[in-house]
């Protein structure tokens, strides 16, 4: 039989019919009671599997949450990429405010996936991303073809990650503060770390 066929069985689509909801349940969970408040036991109750059944899917909580984060920057990733793509053949000052522009828009239509990438952690993980990586390139180029001021590309880089991580994250966490109009404070934010960099 071929993995093709494998994969078709009613005993397979089961199998991953769990995981997802596993991953669903543990998403919700995870979001509401942060790392150290859900247990395997737990979630395993609330999904109406055994606990072992549970650690046939994921050895540990510490894989299902870092299944969970790739799952949501891969979507970050995914719905980034079009952005800095373009930003390729245009002008690129312009298009790092684009970029920024679409960061916020992603995170604030996509808050759980956003969260689980940049606001819920467990100690001692993280790592660069993709989207990151994009970044980085567009701002080389700023500074390759003297648009922004000299300076260390990582630097230029996460001054402009940081005030996009910030102004979505205040967005998510405080909803209820009474913010000016949103986007106009997006476009404000995006447009003082670029004006910043500029030469």
């Amino acid at each position: 039989m071929n993995s093709q066929a494998k994969l078709s069985t009613p005993r397979a689509r089961y199998r991953d019919q769990l995981r997802r909801t596993i991953l669903d349940a543990a998403r919700e969970e995870l979001a509401h009671e942060g790392y150290e408040g859900v247990s395997m036991r737990k979630l395993a109750e609330r999904v109406g599997c055994s606990h072992g059944n549970l650690y046939l899917h994921f050895k540990d909580k510490e894989a299902l949450f870092d299944c969970l984060v790739e799952e949501s920057f891969e979507e970050f990733d995914a719905a980034m990429r079009a952005p800095s793509e373009v930003a390729r053949r245009g002008d690129p000052v312009e298009m790092v405010r684009k970029m920024g522009r679409a960061y916020v828009a992603f995170g604030l239509a996509n808050q759980s996936a956003y969260e689980f990438a940049f606001l819920l952690r467990r100690p001692g993980r993280d790592k660069p991303h993709g989207t990151y990586e994009r970044l980085r390139a567009l701002t080389q180029r700023c500074l390759n073809e003297k648009r922004f001021r000299t300076m260390d590309v990582d630097v230029a880089s996460q001054v402009l990650w940081s005030a996009v991580h910030g102004i979505t994250s205040l967005l998510i966490i405080r909803p209820a503060f009474p913010w000016a109009d949103r986007e106009t404070l997006i476009g404000q934010v995006v447009d003082a770390a670029v004006n910043g960099l500029l030469a």
